[in-house]
């Protein structure tokens, strides 16, 4: 009896060391395995994250290219169309210039109807009542002239220096222009306007009924047609104006 319990307790002892060693062997064996997968899994985690990384900078560097490049095209748009209205404004201001050009070229073609001369005080641009009868008298012959124009010139006596005259002639030029547009509706491209300061003198300047003539404007009613009068007046109304190009200088 007793070698039976001792032969089943040695083998019992048996038993449990072998399980013992079979699982230190194992737990040696495997331990390294899952070292080496966790090791793996956090290099995946870290390559991953890299990855995302790496993708959000690359989608945010295309997103700023994008974002350039349409800032470019929209400036580029921009100057383009700023280049053709440059374009545009240079092809009118050659078309007005050469306008003008033949517009001037062509005053050898005009001839006077009639004309009027209007006298200012010393130093004044403003228009005596005399010099508004005066003008009211010559603007009654514009009905009766087709393809008119208005040839003003604006002079001073030889009192001051060459710049102020001149501008002083300008200013009596523009009061007689202002009063015949305002008085009589005459549009401002029928008046061809110089302001000649006291280059041109009606009389010298040596006494003061000389000067007196010379602070004056000088206006001529102008065609180019060979229509007479009498024959515009019965082709035109009265209240009307043929509207032909005439030359203008402001």
């Amino acid at each position: 009896m007793n070698r039976n319990i001792i032969a089943t307790f040695a083998a019992f002892i048996m038993i449990f060391t072998v399980g013992c060693t079979t699982k230190s062997y194992v737990s040696k064996q495997t331990t390294p395995i899952i070292n080496k997968t966790n090791e793996l899994d956090q290099i995946t985690a870290q390559n991953t994250k890299d990855i995302r990384d790496v993708d959000s900078r690359a989608q945010k560097g295309i997103t700023d290219v994008n974002t350039r490049s349409e800032a470019a095209n929209q400036k580029a748009l921009a100057a383009g169309s700023a280049a053709d209205q440059a374009q545009q404004a240079a092809n009118q201001a050659v078309t007005g210039v050469n306008a003008l050009t033949n517009t001037v070229a062509n005053l050898d073609n005009y001839h006077p109807v009639t004309e009027a001369t209007v006298h200012f005080g010393f130093n004044k641009a403003d228009l005596t009542k005399k010099a508004k009868e005066a003008l009211d008298e010559l603007a009654n012959e514009v009905p009766n002239t087709p393809h008119f124009i208005l040839e003003v010139d604006g002079n001073t006596d030889s009192v001051g220096g060459a710049d102020y005259n001149y501008e002083l002639s300008q200013r009596r030029a523009f009061a007689v222009i202002q009063y015949m547009a305002e008085a009589h509706n005459i549009p401002a491209h029928k008046f061809y306007i110089v302001g000649l300061g006291k280059d041109k003198p009606a009389a010298p300047n040596s006494s003061a009924s000389g000067r007196q003539q010379n602070r004056r404007v000088d206006v001529r009613l102008m065609t180019n047609s060979t229509e007479s009068p009498a024959a515009a007046q019965n082709n035109v109304p009265a209240t009307q104006t043929e509207p032909a190009e005439a030359p203008q200088q402001k």
